[in-house]
């Protein structure tokens, strides 16, 4: 029987994920829960670059340059809904639902469904939260126009530093009403800048809000990361007790208590101190718990008894009676690592699947083959990354992992550079943990035409997200060997890449001394040139999957 099942198994595969996207067809999966957000502050990575980060994302991964502009006095900035919306043209962005004053000048920013860095080393990671009920809101209900994928946008056209995002961004959610725009939820954002990092959640007030109130639009505090900790956003809130006497590591709006007082959710002459992630985050979910776990046991793990989730034998994973149930006040705000993070080991956590724990669906007993020698060992058809059709006909409880389709960064923000050479804008489309990251410096001005292109409806020979995820899709003829096709050739070419940087850095310095404009253009075509080694790369690679792992050679 279960040989029967394997081949069934493997003639549905290679049908039907040669050529269809593996992440786009899972409907039990809440949309609003794919972020994983990291920061490492200046004193706690190897290089001393404040380091924030994003994964997940949205549709719209299309990447662009927004140049700096400049506006007449009295100019109007549109507010648009539906920056997320990859069915767009590339340069639109939206259905205008409000106008509010525009600046003189604007930054040139890199331009994404979520916009991610600016051209003065400012980064932002974004990570919906959970929200309590009342407090929902969306574009059908209330008044409010501002979305966190808005805000930012403003924020890397007019911000400089993290605390100027968090002031700008704070006053229009406040003015303006935040709008969620996946859920409808609350929303983080990691904010950071050569110097430090700060965590800024926001929820929303509920369907009666309006303009005319006078009161906020929304819910807000912010938690600087202290410069030699690393903290996670997995999803969920994370600030805890909030200290407004120390304004160099809090930050909150007028209403960040009362309004959890008057749903009765704090009660003032409790004795007990007010708690922000306990009055506004619902009941905690086991894909945000099972992220703060693996974060701080892998970095930190000696700071205190993490619970044991790590497998003993195949079945450990379905005991539920030795599985920890621990609270999410279980973990810190932030830690300090035991060791000092890279880029690269950011990374490495980006590409997590939750191996050898018991979170790890390659683990489950369903995928055991006999391997004609008494024993039985994975099936070579074992993924970790398995759809909502497989687990059904395996019986694979799904788990939420680090590593997700659509795109996400790292943000390497060095300050003893100067802007344009200091920032470096690792990027990634489709899913992190098949992709390859490539360095975008912060003073390039113009990205490859293969990343300005994605329509999920439409395979294009011209689109690097379609590159990669049509290589993703063959891993699924054979997946345990193929995945160590793909990392044979991706490894060294995103190795290389970490290696350039020194001499990239010192030639585009040195031509930056002289002329500053020759000096973006040298890191633009370094990039471009990057960016179509990528490509080159996965359409060499699918060339040899299909040709290696064809169902002509799979056998009966």
């Amino acid at each position: 029987m279960k040989i029967e099942r394997i081949i069934l198994i493997a003639g549905i595969f290679i049908i039907f994920f040669m050529f269809f996207s593996v992440f786009g067809s899972d409907e039990d999966v809440p949309l609003t829960n794919f972020c994983t957000d990291i920061i490492v502050g200046k004193d706690a990575s190897v290089d001393g670059s404040v380091i924030t980060s994003h994964t997940g994302c949205c549709p719209e991964c299309r990447v662009h340059v927004v140049p700096a502009q400049t506006f007449k006095k009295g100019a109007k900035a549109p507010v648009y809904y539906g920056l997320q919306d990859v069915k767009k043209p590339l340069h639109k962005y939206g259905e205008i639902i409000g106008y509010i004053p525009q600046v003189e000048k604007t930054y040139a920013y890199f331009h994404t469904g979520y916009p991610q860095m600016n051209e003065h080393q400012l980064a932002i990671g974004e990570s919906t939260l959970s929200q309590r009920d009342e407090l929902k809101v969306d574009i059908s209900t209330g008044k409010q126009i501002m979305s966190i994928e808005q805000a930012q946008l403003f924020a890397l056209q007019r911000c400089k530093t993290a605390r100027e995002a968090i002031k700008l961004i704070t006053s229009l959610v406040e003015k303006y009403g935040f709008l969620p725009s996946c859920g409808p939820e609350s929303e983080a954002l990691c904010i950071a800048d050569t110097k430090e990092a700060w965590v800024l959640e926001v929820f929303s007030v509920g369907i009666d809000w309006t303009p005319e109130s006078g009161k906020p639009g929304a819910i807000w505090a912010a938690q600087r990361v202290p410069d030699d900790h690393i903290t996670v956003v997995p999803n969920w809130s994370i600030i805890k007790e909030i200290d407004l006497n120390n304004p160099d590591y809090f930050m909150a709006s007028n209403n960040y208590m009362q309004v959890a007082i008057d749903h009765g959710w704090y009660d003032p002459n409790s004795g007990k101190p007010f708690n922000w992630q306990e009055a506004y985050s619902p009941i905690p979910r086991e894909w945000a718990v099972n992220r703060f776990w693996l974060f701080y046991s892998t970095f930190a793990p000696n700071f205190k008894e993490w619970p044991r989730k790590k497998l003993t034998s195949p079945h450990s994973g379905y005991n539920a009676y030795h599985q920890y149930l621990e609270s999410i006040s279980y973990y810190p705000f932030s830690v300090k690592p035991e060791k000092k993070l890279s880029v690269q080991d950011v990374i490495a956590f980006q590409r997590s699947v939750f191996e050898g724990t018991i979170y790890d669906m390659t683990a489950d007993v369903d995928w055991l083959v006999p391997d004609g020698k008494g024993s039985m060992v994975k099936s070579p058809l074992t993924t970790p990354f398995p759809t909502k059709d497989m687990r059904e006909l395996l019986d694979i409880t799904w788990r939420r992992m680090v590593s997700r389709g659509g795109y996400g960064m790292v943000a390497q923000l060095r300050g003893w550079l100067p802007a344009p050479i200091g920032g470096i804008y690792w990027f990634y489309l489709d899913n992190q943990h098949v992709s390859t990251y490539v360095p975008i410096y912060a003073g390039v001005q113009e990205i490859s035409p293969f990343y300005k292109k994605y329509d999920p409806d439409n395979f294009s020979e011209d689109s690097a997200r379609w590159a990669i995820d049509f290589v993703d899709n063959l891993l699924y003829l054979k997946w345990q060997d193929a995945i160590k096709d793909l990392q044979t050739v991706r490894d060294p070419l995103e190795t290389s890449f970490f290696a350039n940087i020194p001499a990239i850095d010192q030639k585009a310095l040195e031509i930056f001394k002289k002329d500053p404009k020759q000096a973006k253009k040298f890191l633009t075509d370094y990039t471009m040139s990057n960016m179509e080694k990528v490509v080159k790369m996965y359409k060499e690679l699918r060339s040899l999957l299909i040709t290696k792992y064809t169902n002509n050679k799979q056998g009966l």
